[in-house]
């Protein structure tokens, strides 16, 4: 267990770097040794040493003086100056196949929240179509990755140089079918659905035509089923195939929250106990699952915070089952599953810094 770790973040500019930097700066284990922010910087910001944190993200602004903690031009020799240990990339997936080689050439351990390093197999990546997919330092690097969730890797987790964080809807998908799925409870057979909602935010920062005001507000859309980049994770980590599986994510009219219904068969009929004691012995060691033992989750209760809830409900003959996970986007989808995976590669408690 290390005591002291020196911490470092690029795209910081970001929804879900600006939640990760807060996180890192109220960190208790963190306390004076704020995170090194790191990125591209103009000439004109450069010649003052970089763009204060209080300039990109005024709410981050406090009375310790975080608001004057600068982004500066980034730089392999500014990270190994300073004495960056861990490295948390909230970049782009492109620029993620990129630096992280470079990264652990220098020792330095990486948490990636990008795509770039989540799927193990060619056919599921293919979706990305990375240019340096096939080549012999990208096939090295991708078998130093582990899957960020600590919920089902927490031992990889702890010895992992790159960690790769997953993505939002594939957590609020996973958490709750990896379960059911590992025990042999799902009739596979029957498929799965897994209708899935997500606030504007999961879009990223960037403005498109159908994520501003006037496309999003007062809508409800769906778009990439059958072809969404997520959809690869759930096939790697559920353990199903494309066939047994139908995930359909929508765009809602909020800033941030997911909510997934999915739709299960049961093999044999199961009761309300039986299912929640599965649940309740799978997640025993995950702090930040919160399982419901009446009703069913909502985005407002799960909305800003670093949780993902769980529940479901079956039907007369207990053969079908409806299950709601809720989770934020930008927090266990993102941010504060980054910090969860720092608590666990350091030995700390997985989930201090985040209740």
């Amino acid at each position: 267990m290390k005591e002291i770790v020196q911490t470092g973040l690029i795209g910081v500019t970001g929804y879900a770097g600006a939640e990760l930097a807060r996180l890192l700066l109220h960190h208790p284990r963190l306390k004076g040794k704020p995170p090194v922010f790191a990125g591209r910087v103009d000439a004109k910001d450069a010649a003052r040493g970089g763009v204060p944190l209080g300039e990109i993200h005024p709410e981050l602004v406090d009375s310790k003086g975080s608001g004057s903690l600068k982004q500066e031009p980034f730089s392999w020799e500014l990270l190994k100056e300073r004495g960056v240990e861990v490295l948390f990339l909230a970049t782009p997936h492109e620029q993620s196949r990129e630096w992280v080689p470079d990264a652990l050439d220098r020792g330095i351990r990486v948490i990636d929240l990008s795509g770039a390093w989540r799927l193990n197999e060619a056919s599921n990546r293919a979706v990305y179509a990375f240019e340096d997919d096939g080549t012999e330092l990208a096939a090295a690097t991708q078998d130093r990755a582990v899957y960020g969730m600590p919920e089902l890797h927490r031992k990889q987790i702890a010895k992992a140089l790159l960690v790769a964080n997953p993505g939002c809807y594939a957590t609020s998908v996973i958490l709750p079918l990896k379960p059911l799925v590992a025990a042999g409870l799902v009739n596979l057979d029957h498929g799965i659905v897994a209708d899935a909602k997500s606030g504007v935010s999961g879009a990223g920062k960037a403005p498109t035509a159908k994520t501003h005001f006037m496309y999003a507000a007062d809508n409800l859309s769906a778009y990439g089923v059958f072809a969404h980049r997520h959809t690869g994770e759930l096939l790697e980590q559920i353990g199903v195939t494309a066939g047994e599986i139908v995930f359909a994510p929508h765009l809602l009219p909020i800033p941030r929250g997911i909510l997934s219904t999915i739709y299960v068969h049961f093999k044999e009929a199961q009761t309300r106990a039986s299912v929640g004691a599965l649940y309740k012995k799978f997640f025993a060691e995950s702090p930040m699952v919160r399982l419901y033992e009446n009703g069913l989750p909502q985005i407002q209760n799960s909305v800003r915070t670093c949780y993902a809830d769980i529940g479901f409900h079956l039907d007369a003959s207990g053969k079908r089952a409806v299950i709601v996970s809720c989770l934020d986007n930008l927090l266990k989808g993102a941010s504060s599953q980054a910090v969860q995976n720092l608590n666990v590669m350091h030995g700390w408690p997985e989930s201090e810094g985040l209740e």
